[in-house]
């Protein structure tokens, strides 16, 4: 137990075997030597490796420990693959709200442009004497030219660059 602990504690503290011998003022033979289970370090020795390694001499002595590095690498390992997993499930709920949103406007759009067609152009047969009417029938014209001869193509850019944008991003 007492080399496994030794190799485990020097590990986790991020130590090499030259280190720690320099830190005890021993050779790094005898650190091996240690670790192998060749030799033992002595009472006091004991007591200078538990102060380096702020564990009690029972600890040492006692049961395995546990390497913390490979623990803390597969808890951060762990915790990362379910952020990335979250992120992952964002970045679809955000791409699938776009797509709603455009599929929407387009068809908002397709019923408008129906409703339009339907209606012909009912302020060509108004009384436009009335100033109410005249300003009805010429914004009533006004948002029907735009909407036939400008958005067409508005509509046409927009989709395209969104679509230049969104190819890319693929990638």
């Amino acid at each position: 137990m007492l080399k496994d602990n030794l190799k485990t504690l020097r590990k986790n503290k991020g130590l090499s075997q030259e280190e720690l011998s320099i830190k005890l003022n021993v050779v790094r033979q005898t650190i091996s030597k240690w670790e192998s289970g060749l030799s033992v370090p002595d009472a006091e020795m004991l007591i200078t490796i538990s102060e380096i390694f702020e564990t009690p001499v029972s600890e040492i002595l006692g049961e395995s420990i546990e390497e913390k590095e490979k623990n803390d690498l597969k808890a951060i390992s762990e915790k990362l693959e379910v952020v990335n997993e979250q992120l992952s499930m964002r970045k679809k709920q955000k791409r699938k709200r776009i797509v709603n949103f455009l599929i929407i406007t387009d068809v908002c759009i397709i019923l408008l442009f129906i409703l339009l067609e339907v209606l012909g152009s009912p302020y060509q047969s108004w009384d436009y004497s009335d100033p109410e009417w005249s300003i009805i029938g010429t914004l009533w014209h006004s948002f029907e030219w735009v909407f036939f001869k400008v958005a067409p193509l508005t509509v046409i850019v927009i989709t395209s660059i969104i679509g230049i944008i969104y190819v890319k991003r693929n990638k």
